[in-house]
């Protein structure tokens, strides 16, 4: 299914029937063809009268914004975000809202989605394998709280992580407030499972791993590379400098990084010739 046919599988039936939700086959692994155009402003405009709870697709900042509330004031992290009821004892927000709902709303800005990591056999050698590393398109993520006379602020979700005190590699012995390197993720778009009738399982509907740092094989957003989750490898922490208490309300941001092409055609304008991806 191209870019095109999938923005029309989400939002004819929500629009026209009303009560219609996708389902995981809908939004999930069905990538956007190189040759086909990223959503335009027309379609993204729909889009944003779909009904995914606890979502907004703000067009006017090109970003998806989920509501989402604090669940750790220390200790180890293996995630950003997890849905609620599963991993906040791990994570430094937990949300209500569904994974393929984000997935179908990065979407609908242009966002392209790849593939968590995986492992594969090495050739014909079955008992062999090689680890491959996610990939998909960036995804800056960052927390939206509310500041000084009530103003809200965006911050970069790299200001509410800290190394780890397990840490024995010698720039986090010699600072302990150094920061996260990055807040920029990959879109790696989760994977589907399920054989049989009816629609297939879309996992980080299950697992609950929405952003993650350690690598599970099934989030929605991940960092490029492979990281273990095992409990002596675990290298960050949380940094409650400046995070609300457990239990605030937050939004978390996600706002992918478009190609100029893609930008021009959710404005139907022309990319600006020479400008640099």
């Amino acid at each position: 299914m191209g870019f095109l046919s999938l923005l029309a599988a989400l939002i004819v039936p929500s629009l026209v029937l009303g009560a219609a939700e996708p389902t995981p086959d809908s939004v999930s692994m069905n990538k956007p063809a190189a040759a086909e155009a990223p959503a335009s402003s027309a379609s993204a405009a729909a889009g944003g009268k779909l009904s995914f709870p606890g979502i907004a697709i703000n067009l006017e900042e090109r970003c998806v914004d989920v509501e989402a509330s604090v669940c750790l004031p220390h200790g180890m992290l293996e995630l950003v975000a997890c849905t609620k009821g599963t991993k906040e004892h791990e994570s430094i927000v937990a949300t209500e809202a569904k994974p393929r709902h984000i997935h179908a709303a990065l979407l609908l800005l242009g966002a392209k989605p790849g593939s968590p990591a995986t492992r594969q056999p090495l050739g014909d050698q079955a008992e062999r394998w090689i680890d491959v590393p996610p990939h998909g398109g960036p995804v800056d993520v960052f927390l939206v709280l509310s500041g000084k006379e009530g103003k809200m602020a965006e911050h970069p979700i790299s200001d509410f992580i800290a190394p780890s005190s397990r840490r024995s590699d010698d720039s986090a012995a010699a600072d302990q407030k150094a920061r996260f390197p990055t807040h920029t993720f990959l879109f790696a778009g989760s994977v589907l499972s399920g054989d049989g009738p009816g629609p297939r399982r879309y996992e980080s509907d299950q697992s609950g791993h929405v952003i993650s740092l350690s690598t599970f094989g099934d989030e929605l957003l991940c960092l490029p590379a492979i990281h273990s989750q095992d409990n002596d490898a675990l290298m960050w922490q949380v940094n409650a400098t400046n995070l609300p208490a457990v239990g605030s309300k937050v939004t978390l941001r996600l706002r992918p990084r478009l190609s100029p092409a893609a930008k021009a055609a959710q404005t139907n304008q022309p990319p600006k010739v020479g400008t640099p991806p």
